[in-house]
């Protein structure tokens, strides 16, 4: 018997507890959460003291012991595909760069994680591995053939079209020779691509993170330069059983052996493939891509 609740956003995490409680009162064998923010980790505890088990996917809670176990994308290596891609396509050229990330009044793994992998593939020291944003501002990149750049702007987007596309308008409005633009996920990225269409912006690069089958046109098109797909429904696949097994024979998963998560893998899909990046085309991702 499986019941799926949602929260209203990214962010959302009272919906998330009220959803937690229930699960608890309803006597459920497990749950399966993708968590919006730490402030669901007293609850999930409570799940856990209560017999239930804590399958996390797609984001490893802080800290990782939160859950039983994790099903995730290693998101620092997919960001790292961005980045190393895009650092690829510059040619040495100089990147001025837009960064669309997830929350602004919060830190969760997944944000962070794949910001810090883009900004390492493009060559870019990280300031502080906790958070975003503490990067130098601008300098010398070291990935591709290197060359200048510098972070002209900034902001949270939610993890939304919305989000992604008044957070560019608000980018463009700073800067107008933005010509890279890193974006937390597909919807972010899409967003911020039908507001560089309306600006007039068609050189403008946009690598993201996802994996959608929604998404591929924008890929195939060039509106989207690169995407780092991902296999959710290999997680949930995953966390199903992991919660199954427990049900009949009391065994939790493991992560693997040094991480804080089971990785499901990643895979860079684009029509523009660079020198040293292993991807494929949005055509070939058709057999790949979720949703």
């Amino acid at each position: 018997d499986l019941q799926v609740t949602a929260g209203n956003s990214d962010d959302d995490t009272s919906s998330q507890i009220t959803q937690i409680d229930n699960a608890i009162s309803a006597g459920d064998k497990g749950i399966i959460i993708s968590l919006n923010g730490d402030a669901v980790n007293s609850a999930l505890n409570q799940a856990k003291q209560q017999g239930l088990i804590v399958v996390a996917v797609d984001t490893p809670p802080i800290p990782a012991s939160t859950a039983s176990g994790t099903y995730a994308t290693d998101n620092t290596q997919a960001g790292l595909l961005d980045g190393k891609w895009e650092a690829s396509k510059l040619a040495g050229k100089s990147a001025d760069i837009a960064m669309l990330d997830d929350l602004a009044n919060q830190v969760i793994t997944v944000d962070v994680d794949r910001d810090h992998g883009f900004l390492q593939g493009m060559g870019i020291p990280v300031g502080n591995k906790n958070v975003n944003g503490q990067e130098p501002k601008g300098g010398h990149y070291t990935g591709g053939k290197g060359g200048t750049y510098k972070i002209s702007c900034q902001l949270a987007t939610n993890g939304s079209q919305t989000g992604g596309q008044t957070a560019m308008e608000n980018c463009l409005s700073k800067d107008s020779g933005i010509n890279v633009v890193y974006a937390i996920n597909e919807p972010a990225a899409e967003g911020a691509a039908k507001a560089l269409k309306s600006a007039g912006k068609t050189s403008v690069s946009i690598v993201t993170i996802d994996g959608g089958c929604t998404n591929l046109p924008f890929v195939a098109n060039g509106e989207i330069g690169a995407t780092a797909g991902q296999f959710p429904g290999k997680m949930a696949l995953d966390g199903v059983d992991a919660i199954a097994k427990f049900a009949k024979t009391g065994k939790k998963p493991t992560n693997q052996a040094g991480q804080d998560f089971y990785n499901t893998g990643t895979q860079l899909y684009t029509d523009s493939p660079q020198p040293g990046v292993a991807s494929i085309t949005a055509a070939a991702a058709k057999n790949k891509c979720w949703g």
